[in-house]
Formats: structure tokens, C-alpha cells, sequence
């Protein structure tokens, strides 16, 4: 059997394997990222809580570790981060400004998940805590809205995505613009809002789908060398 390859098959055969092999060596890449997150999340997260540093410049470091703040919420200025589910119930996340005792900027804290019908402060009023707190979470950085998230329409108290400099505008507050705190209290009076809303579950398929586009380029140069294949 003699190998004669064509014009036109080849020209679609080349780019398309490179497509392919492109396509599953950006999925190994993809796949070694998502494992270091997972380390990190999981190493950070699952450390003991640290005094959460003055004016941090490693905000890397920073991120998913657990730390104490110590202040006191300012409830008249929380915000409502919307479209936020808890095992499938829908609801909203209460974001509550953490005024610092140590005179650093305030600091945005998610509280955590309340349902629709716990969304006014009248109905949750036990939640509503006073007076000075240690509160312990882990760091998030700020990363903006994604790409396809609504805007924000702080006149209606709908966030879409954190963005500190509207809310500390909205709050005339002077709001901590590049991280936030994720609340790790689960036992809050009256039992709203429900904190920890942090996952360490993340998908990480990203092996599966390097083995698909390989598999695929191998099945196309395969299907290409056959079919050039001709008798002597």
C-alpha cells in the first residue's frame, strides 16, 4: 500500500490537527492551574486564622487564607449580592461594612445567604449583631464582574458583583478597594445570615477534556493517513 496524499485533504487535515493538539495542550495547562488553586484553597483555608495584616502589598499570599478582624458591622449600610443560591434555595448574600477598630480602611464583609423572604433587617433581627466582634474568614480578592454579569444598580440596593469603590460612595465610607472577607460564622443568633459560603468542591475536568482533543487529533490523522492509502 502506497501513501499519496491530496491537495484539499491536507490543507484541512494540517490546521485542524493543529487546532486540536492546540486545543488539548491548552487543556494541560488548564489542568495544572486547577490544581494549584485546589492546593492553595484547600492548604489556606484549612490553616489556623491569622490577625489579618495593616496595608497587606502580597495580596497573593493573602488570598483564601483565614484571618480575624476585629471591629464593628455598620448594618445601616449593608448591600445585597443577588442571584445567590444555598442548596438550590434562591436568595441573596448580605455584604455588611466591618468598621475597623484599628483605624484601617473598612473592610467588606459577606456575611453570608439569606432567602428572599430574610432580605429586610426587620426579618432577621437577631443576625443583626452589635457592639465589638472578632470576625473570622478567609480573603478574597476583588475581581470585578464577570463577563457576562448585569450592572449593578446600587440605587436599588441590586449588586451583581462586589465593587468597592461604588459601595463605599454609596456608604460614604472609606472601603478597603482591593479584598473582602467571607464570613466563616455558621452560628449566628436567629440563624440569617447563613455564613461560610465558600466552596472547596471546584470541578476540575480539565483532563477529560485534554484526553477528548487529543483523542480527536489522533482519530483525524488516523481517518487521513487511511484514507490516502492506495494499492501499488
Amino acid at each position: 500500500m502506497a501513501f499519496r496524499p491530496k491537495l484539499v485533504p491536507t490543507l484541512f487535515t494540517i490546521p485542524a490537527l493543529i487546532a486540536l493538539l492546540a486545543l488539548g495542550s491548552w487543556q494541560v495547562q488548564r489542568l495544572y492551574w486547577k490544581d494549584a488553586l485546589l492546593d492553595k484553597l484547600q492548604s489556606r483555608s484549612s490553616a489556623a486564622a491569622i490577625e489579618l495584616p495593616a496595608n497587606p502589598e502580597d495580596l497573593d499570599a493573602l488570598e483564601y487564607k483565614r484571618v480575624l478582624a476585629k471591629g464593628w458591622f455598620d448594618h445601616a449600610n449593608e448591600f445585597h449580592l443577588v442571584n445567590r443560591s444555598l442548596n438550590g434555595n434562591p436568595g441573596v448574600h448580605i455584604i455588611t461594612p466591618l468598621i475597623r477598630a484599628d483605624g484601617d480602611p473598612v473592610l467588606l464583609v459577606n456575611r453570608g445567604w439569606v432567602p428572599f423572604d430574610k432580605k429586610p433587617p426587620s426579618q432577621r433581627a437577631n443576625g443583626q449583631i452589635t457592639g465589638d466582634i472578632k470576625v473570622e474568614g478567609i480573603v478574597r480578592l476583588v475581581k470585578g464582574p464577570g463577563r457576562f454579569s448585569p450592572e449593578n444598580e446600587p440605587k436599588k440596593n441590586f449588586w451583581f458583583f462586589i465593587d468597592p469603590p461604588s459601595m463605599a460612595r454609596v456608604a460614604r465610607l472609606p472601603v478597603e478597594p482591593r479584598y473582602y472577607l467571607v464570613d466563616g460564622n455558621k452560628a449566628v443568633p436567629g440563624g440569617f445570615p447563613v455564613g461560610r459560603q465558600w466552596t472547596l468542591k471546584i470541578r476540575n475536568d480539565h483532563l477529560h477534556y485534554a484526553i477528548t482533543w487529543y483523542a480527536l487529533a489522533i482519530a483525524l490523522l488516523v481517518i487521513y493517513v487511511l484514507y490516502h492509502r492506495r494499492p501499488e
